[in-house]
């Protein structure tokens, strides 16, 4: 099974689907993650000054995207606004370490 022969949630009659389909959408989730690091990896390259790695005003901004188009999709903004606290943080934290490996 390929990640695209999994059923969408409104089509699935079995567990079996619900789980074929859950865990297409982490693989899905992890690609995505690959790809938000290799843009902190960016960030890290390109900002020069290392008090740059952390921006309180993006990070709000960045969490309220995320909670408001939770809202709008009808899924708990609770719980998105508290993952991307979380991923945010990380993200963070993962910019500083490359920010100083590009560096020393």
């Amino acid at each position: 099974m390929t990640d695209n022969d999994f059923k969408r949630p409104e089509d699935c009659d079995t567990m079996t689907q619900v789980r074929e389909g859950v865990d297409a959408t982490d693989r899905e989730l992890v690609a995505l993650l690959d790809r938000r690091f290799g843009y902190m990896r960016a960030a890290a390259r390109i900002k020069p000054m290392r008090e740059a790695v952390r921006d309180e005003a993006r990070k709000a901004s960045v969490i309220a995207a995320a909670v408001d188009d939770a809202k709008a999709r009808g899924i708990p903004a609770e719980v998105v606004a508290d993952i991307w606290e979380r991923l945010v943080e990380g993200s963070i934290a993962y910019e500083f370490d490359e920010w100083d490996a590009a560096r020393s």
